[in-house]
């Protein structure tokens, strides 16, 4: 007798099965509670017995007048628009100075990676050592170059910056392992005939490496914009908000607004705004970036 085949379910069927599993835990934890948000942002805050009630835009005509709101979103886009291309660059530029054939080639690589490791709330104790008024280590080198005392965190001049070398310094180690994996994919025969024509350094750089390594930039890009819009440990941990909201960026503010003052309606509207500015960055990187991403 000949044997009976098994009934084999089509292809297509397997690869949703297979997927499924990851489907409902991004829907359940990322999509569903993004849509509920929204929701939420057009109806009050519950109090007690009192229902929430449809308020239509109230939540973000308030918003439009909120002068923290503003301060906090022109802080967030600084704070993106310098913490983004210096981890960035930072981080390409130690990626290539450790791809090469170098002394201690693996205890650099762990020394620039090491930060990354770290609890970003042990990062930020670390640097408040650092930022410490007169006894911290920065400016104890600066009394020794004769300079004087700086309050880094105190002071609405130098605060936010404070936040963003902490950033910077965490992040770059981070975003030079992609950069490495980058860099070790592309041919050395490209190098070799680049050499054969005596292009320089920079011609190199800019000819064969800088273009070879864009799908990851686009990559690591859009990871740091996320980052830099999702920043509330440090800001927790150094400075509260502070001093006078010149560290008050967005997802603080949410935090803030949510938690502190318990107006959980005001903060789905604060978080929907959050969520339309990265998508809209998002898309313009895409659009702007995608165009570099391969020789045409």
């Amino acid at each position: 007798m000949p044997e009976r085949r098994r009934p084999q379910l089509n292809v297509h069927v397997q690869g949703w099965l297979l997927a499924l599993p990851a489907v409902v835990l991004l829907a359940a934890f990322t999509h569903v509670p993004a849509v509920a948000t929204v929701i939420d942002s057009f109806f009050s805050t519950p109090h007690g017995r009192r229902p929430a009630a449809f308020v239509g835009l109230d939540q973000y005509r308030t918003m439009m007048a909120d002068p923290i709101f503003r301060l906090a979103l022109k802080n967030n886009l600084l704070y993106a628009l310098i913490t983004v291309p210096v981890s960035i660059g930072l981080a390409l530029a130690m990626a290539l100075w450790v791809k090469g054939s170098i002394q201690g080639r693996t205890a650099l690589r762990l020394a620039f990676f090491t930060p990354t490791i770290l609890p970003m709330v042990a990062a930020a104790n670390i640097w408040l050592f650092f930022y410490t008024p007169d006894y911290g280590l920065l400016n104890q080198v600066l009394r020794a170059l004769g300079f004087s005392s700086v309050n880094w965190l105190g002071s609405p001049a130098t605060a936010l910056p404070a936040l963003m070398a902490l950033t910077i310094w965490k992040e770059a180690g981070f975003f030079m392992v992609f950069f490495l994996a980058a860099l070790q994919q592309v041919s050395p025969v490209l190098y070799e005939a680049a050499r054969m024509e005596n292009a320089s350094g920079w011609l190199v750089f800019r000819r064969i490496t800088w273009p070879l390594v864009m799908p990851t930039t686009l990559f690591v890009a859009i990871n740091a914009l996320i980052n830099a819009f999702r920043v509330v440990d440090q800001v927790i941990a150094m400075t509260g908000g502070g001093p006078n909201n010149a560290t008050t960026l967005l997802l603080y503010y949410v935090f803030q607004v949510a938690f502190n003052f318990w107006d959980s309606a005001y903060a789905a509207a604060l978080s929907t705004v959050l969520l339309l500015v990265l998508a809209i960055v998002a898309f313009l990187q895409f659009f702007l970036l995608d165009r570099k991403i391969h020789y045409r």
